[in-house]
């Protein structure tokens, strides 16, 4: 694994990420999630989530943005590339990162926060044994009461949609 970039670009990156969560929440097209890929330090794709829009539940924001970064850099092995996402990974866009092959993954609201907030949160990977995990990508949470703060907001405005 290549070492990361400086915490001031992985803290751009996420308020970008986040950025993207706030625009999800706002328009009501998928909820408030949002995603950056990266490589070295060039945004390759970026997207938010988008459900409800397109009437598909796999339309989650790191997939569509690990289909772009692949679709960008003309293949699916995304190694040197890093993940950026305003909440942890759910176990379909985990899947969707260890086959991409992301060095890093970073991510703001944990899946309590998200199971805290109504959303449907699948605990089976995150209750299982660590040992039997075996991650190739290191994740690391930075961020999270900037991600938290969007689901509060949009919870008192009721405008969430978990």
């Amino acid at each position: 694994m290549k070492v990361m970039e400086s915490f001031d670009f992985q803290k751009k990156m996420m308020a970008r990420a986040l950025q993207l969560a706030r625009q999800g929440g706002e328009m009501d097209n998928g909820g408030p999630f949002g995603a950056v890929v990266t490589q070295g330090e060039e945004i390759i794709a970026e997207a938010r989530n988008e459900v409800l829009c397109n009437g598909d539940c796999t339309q989650h924001a790191e997939l569509r943005a690990i289909q772009r970064a692949c679709t960008k850099l003309n293949k699916n092995d995304l190694s040197g590339c890093v993940l950026f996402t305003s909440c942890e990974p759910c176990m379909m866009c985990l899947g969707a990162a260890y086959w991409a092959k992301f060095d890093y993954i970073y991510f703001a609201a944990s899946a309590e926060d998200a199971r805290d907030f109504g959303f449907l949160y699948s605990n089976m990977y995150y209750a299982s044994d660590p040992e039997k995990r075996r991650l190739k990508f290191k994740m690391i949470q930075i961020c999270r009461e900037e991600a938290v703060s969007i689901w509060q907001k949009l919870k008192r405005e009721e405008k969430l949609i978990s």
